[in-house]
């Protein structure tokens, strides 16, 4: 079982997190700069309405015969006029003394903001020195007014400015969930493209990647090279070991078979004859080892070629009809004349191979093997055999490797000879199916 490795959050999340926090910052400036800039334009622009209504009053101001007369223009207070009905006040004071307005109303300097009667106002001031034809005086003007059109205003561009803030807000969270999405995506795809390798791919990782990606893919491309160097090693010594096992297994094996025919003692003789036995369970071993193992280095390398099946089946059973007639047993083809397929031809010959074998241990002298090979519903081969057919309770193990019915113990064998078979059966997209056949006897259906 494969540990699931630790974690330290998601990565997606981490980074739509940062970028959702960037945004609603970034909302919140803007807001904050578009309103106290606005603030301050709309401020402005009663200034200097202020500021003209004040210098319209002071226009107005001149000295006749010593006296100080000043008619007011209608636009001195007209262009004060809002949609909010504000207030307007005013103050002329000649030196000290106040000759018109609200007594009230605060002196200041240029343009400032100040208070009648808890009222916020906007209060603008200006003086002028008039020179008559025997006297000169100071007057001073003073304008102000509520500042409710004002704050109406000021909460339309906060409104709209709040509404643009929103947007732009949701904006950019919906680009920081796509842009988390595409960046992910690629480790997503190079997941996937490993994920779908067979357990024998260990080839380089050749599709282009980010910037970012490239120390990663290169240290998995570097695990991987050493993988492989590690995989065929052991694939080289499997083979090397297992010939180098058999080829002394068999020269004892005829050793021991020419000392038995020498022996005349029946103990002796029995000894020679468990040797022996010893000696071919050894090599049929071996041999299944070495078949297993180049089943498995070619099974995610398929040298596929078009063949035909039942050709292939036909030299098979040519070949091991001598090792049938020594045991009185029949090997019968049957079924289509031809079917083509696409598969590789040494692991098909090695399943079919060993499925044959398996029959003609256990089948029984004087006893028949029927082959048929259909191509419906799919390409098929069904070995039948008389012998004493599977276990039922075990017949879903048995494809294990090094498994065997509890009835083959008195058979040589290893237990591989179904697992190759199911393995070169999945390589190619098919299975085996194992079933006792009604008649007896074992029953085993190779599919592609």
């Amino acid at each position: 079982m494969i540990d699931t490795p630790r974690t330290s959050g998601s990565l997606r999340n981490r980074l739509t997190a940062i970028l959702i926090g960037g945004a609603a910052v970034l909302a919140i400036l803007l807001y904050l700069v578009v309103r106290n800039y606005a603030a301050q334009i709309a401020q402005q622009g009663q200034d200097n309405i202020l500021n003209a209504s004040v210098t319209s009053i002071l226009d107005a101001a001149v000295i006749r015969d010593g006296q100080l007369e000043i008619d007011f223009p209608y636009s001195s207070f007209s262009m004060l006029n809002t949609g909010s009905d504000d207030r307007v006040f005013y103050a002329i004071y000649q030196g000290d003394t106040i000759l018109s307005g609200y007594a009230d109303l605060p002196r200041v300097q240029g343009a400032d903001t100040a208070q009648i009667d808890g009222t916020d106002v906007r209060i603008a001031t200006a003086s002028r020195v008039l020179i008559g034809a025997n006297a000169r005086t100071k007057i001073s003007v003073s304008v102000a007014q509520t500042k409710d059109a004002l704050s109406l205003t000021l909460n339309r561009i906060s409104k709209q400015v709040a509404g643009f803030g929103a947007g732009f807000f949701a904006l950019a969270t919906l680009l920081s969930f796509w842009a988390t999405s595409t960046t992910i995506g690629q480790l997503k795809r190079l997941t996937t493209s490993v994920t779908r390798r067979g357990p024998q791919d260990l080839s380089p990782v050749v599709k282009p990647v980010p910037t970012e990606m490239v120390p990663l893919v290169s240290s998995l491309n570097n695990l991987m090279q050493r993988l492989d160097q590690s995989l065929s090693q052991s694939e080289d010594f499997i083979a090397e070991a297992a010939h180098r096992v058999r080829t002394p297994l068999a020269t004892v094996r005829s050793h021991a078979e020419t000392t038995l025919q020498r022996v005349g003692k029946e103990e002796n003789r029995q000894s020679l004859r468990a040797m022996i036995r010893a000696i071919d369970e050894s090599s049929r071993a071996a041999g299944q080892l070495l078949d297993h193992a180049m089943i498995t280095f070619r099974a995610d390398h398929l040298e596929r070629q078009d063949i035909d099946l039942v050709e292939l089946v036909q030299d098979l059973v040519l070949r091991l009809t001598p090792i049938a007639e020594m045991k009185d047993v029949d090997l019968r083809l049957s079924g289509a004349a031809s079917i083509q397929i696409s598969g590789d031809p040494i692991l098909l010959q090695n399943a079919v191979r060993n499925l044959i074998d398996n029959a003609l241990k256990y089948s029984p002298s004087d006893s028949l093997i029927a082959i048929d090979v259909t191509d419906s519903p799919s390409p098929r081969v069904e070995i039948r055999d008389q012998g004493p057919g599977f276990p039922v309770d075990e017949i879903a193990t048995l494809t294990g490797r090094f498994v065997r019915g509890q009835n083959a113990t008195a058979i040589i064998g290893s237990g591989l000879g179904l697992t190759i078979a199911q393995d070169v059966a999945n390589a190619h997209g098919g299975k085996i199916a194992l079933s006792n056949h009604p008649q007896g006897g074992a029953c085993v259906t190779f599919s592609l």
